[in-house]
């Protein structure tokens, strides 16, 4: 492992340390967990007022942490069904609970004052070490499970969109195969799109690497794709990251696929609450309004 992407492991493992306890741990991995529990960089009206359903349980694997938050929109009618948007951290061990990141409750609370309901949750996909299909399992009981109880938080479970980060790239694939209808649209914020060339050749067959490669439904079959939003850091540290993320956008583009793209030329790694300005902003603000387009 290269020290970037040893860096990138590091930074995940430091959540995993309450903001307490933290007095015994070195002074740069108390920096990272800081980062990680910092918030998005857009607020809109109505963030305090969200409802928050916590830790429900989502699975049944054996492992505690599978637990899931839902945000429901404020002052929301009996009768209304909102659309959804379910959010897929970046690979991190199971028992640093990323839906407790603060850069993830935020986003929760920014989705919900926006009109939809949110949805976070954790998993177990372990960027680098093998876990891909470990990761789409509990991706996939996550969205089951949602959908078989969206009448109890006026949710409409045929308008779901997924939003992946970094490492959770892959799991986007699980709305490229033209099996998942209720999937309307996809966004990746900084995240790998094609794993053939990353990290996970060290860990992951051959044959995994291809499933989860969102360059490969550009191949396969592009008219199945939905909508795509994909928002890039130009100052992006992760070993590969970039490189995967213009590699699908350059062949999208060739295919004439749907799809919008926002880059951050300052942007670093985790732009949504690292790089406190008008354009990260300017990028979530779009991510919102391509998510009512296309989630109507």
């Amino acid at each position: 492992m290269n020290r970037l992407t040893l860096v990138f492991a590091v930074l995940c493992i430091a959540a995993s340390f309450p903001v307490a306890a933290q007095n015994n741990v070195p002074p740069d991995i108390r920096e990272m967990a800081r980062r990680v529990n910092m918030p998005v960089v857009l607020t809109v009206p109505g963030m305090a007022d969200v409802k928050v359903v916590e830790n429900l349980k989502y699975s049944d694997a054996n492992d505690a942490n599978l637990l899931m938050d839902v945000y429901v929109p404020p002052n929301i009618a009996k009768t209304e069904k909102r659309p959804v948007v379910i959010f897929i951290h970046g690979g991190a061990r199971s028992e640093w609970t990323p839906k407790d990141w603060g850069v993830y409750k935020t986003w929760g609370r920014l989705i919900a004052a926006s009109g939809f309901v949110g949805v976070t949750f954790t998993h177990r996909l372990e960027y680098p070490a093998r876990s891909l299909e470990t990761g789409a399992k509990d991706v996939t009981d996550a969205i089951k499970y949602f959908r078989m109880h969206a009448d109890k938080y006026n949710a409409d479970r045929d308008r779901i969109s997924l939003i992946g980060y970094s490492a959770a790239g892959p799991m986007l694939t699980l709305g490229m195969r033209g099996e998942t209808p209720y999937i309307k649209c996809l966004v990746a914020f900084y995240a790998f799109m094609d794993v053939q060339r990353a990290e996970h050749r060290k860990t992951e067959g051959a044959a995994a690497l291809t499933t989860f490669s969102a360059v490969t439904y550009l191949e396969k079959n592009p008219q199945l794709l939905p909508p795509m939003f994909i928002a890039r850091a130009g100052r992006d540290e992760i070993p590969m990251m970039n490189d995967s993320i213009d590699r699908f956008i350059n062949l999208a583009i060739s295919k004439n696929i749907e799809l919008s793209f926002a880059n951050h030329t300052n942007g670093v790694h985790g732009l949504d609450n690292q790089n406190d300005d008008a354009r990260s902003r300017e990028i979530i603000q779009n991510v919102i309004a391509f998510l009512k387009t296309n989630l109507k």
